[in-house]
């Protein structure tokens, strides 16, 4: 049994790098070919990249990963792509928080873990190209597994097309493994990318879904390739269509007030955000996804 989760752990792993891999390939192509408007003149956009490490107690290896960012692109303003692995103990609060969603019995006595994923937010230079977030990961204990991960769309100014369209990407590639889950999921993001102290939504929507272990490894990573390989496809055409789309400084003024309303969400609610933080990843690598700019009004 141990030599197939670490089989397990070595495919997902694997497979986080692959994505993040052709999603840097595809967004620096989209950098070269960007020839028209007020950015076109920059040189085009290429991913820094830098190794992080998490930081354990006792100062043991405890993984890694590469945080990819790109600043000041022609199409990307600021975007980040990490993917890591990570693993060791959980400490007494990441045990409790872990304990109160799963009821996983036993971590007092074995805290042990094993976390690996790709994250990525992109805040872009046209207030008409909608900002992104998506996510996928495998988190392990001795006394369970599961995946989560999805990818909802926020753009600052809003086009009924372009919603309608990432949606039906997104649910092309659910519902292959039942046509219940999109709905589900679909649900699912819309509560938790909610703003309660705003009364509003984070942006447009998608999909999420946390905890999953139906009991079939290969089912819940198969579909969780699904959500991934869905990504560029859902997200190219929108960039495409928008990125040359002319804007005003009122434009940009709506694009900072919304990248406002992202960074409160990321700071208040997001599980990642904390779970990163307090697990002892590379703080940098966790906080990432905040814009460059922003506004409060």
């Amino acid at each position: 049994m141990t030599d197939q989760f670490e089989d397990q752990k070595s495919r997902a792993s694997a497979w986080f790098r692959e994505v993040r891999d052709g999603i840097v390939e595809a967004f620096e192509a989209l950098e070269d070919t960007q020839t028209e408007g007020p950015f076109s003149g920059l040189p085009a956009g290429r991913f820094e990249v830098t190794k992080t490490k998490r930081a354990s107690d006792d100062g043991s290896d405890a993984g890694g990963g590469l945080m990819s960012v790109m600043r000041g692109g022609r199409v990307f303003e600021k975007i980040g792509v990490n993917v890591s692995s990570v693993y060791g103990k959980l400490g007494e609060r990441a045990q409790a928080a872990m304990a109160a969603r799963k009821g996983i019995p036993g971590m007092a006595d074995d805290p042990r873990f094993w976390a690996s994923g790709i994250s990525l937010v992109a805040h872009m230079q046209n207030p008409h190209v909608p900002s992104i977030h998506m996510n996928t990961r495998m988190f392990w204990t001795p006394h369970a597994w599961w995946f989560g991960g999805g990818s909802d769309l926020n753009p600052c100014i809003e086009y009924d097309e372009d919603t309608a369209d990432f949606h039906a990407v997104q649910k092309a590639h659910c519902d292959p493994h039942g046509e219940d889950i999109y709905p589900r999921l679909k649900e699912w993001a819309d509560e938790y990318f909610y703003i309660p102290h705003r009364g509003r939504a984070r942006g447009v929507g998608g999909i999420f879904y946390d905890d999953r272990n139906t009991g079939d490894w290969e089912k819940d990573f198969a579909f969780t390739q699904d959500v991934g390989r869905a990504f560029l496809r859902a997200y190219l055409p929108l960039v495409e269509r928008r990125r040359n789309t002319p804007w005003s400084e009122a434009d940009k003024h709506t694009q900072l007030v919304h990248r406002g309303l992202y960074a409160e969400y990321n700071l208040v609610y997001d599980r990642g955000t904390k779970f990163g933080l307090e697990t002892g990843h590379d703080a940098n690598a966790v906080l990432m996804s905040l814009p460059p700019l922003a506004k409060w009004v």
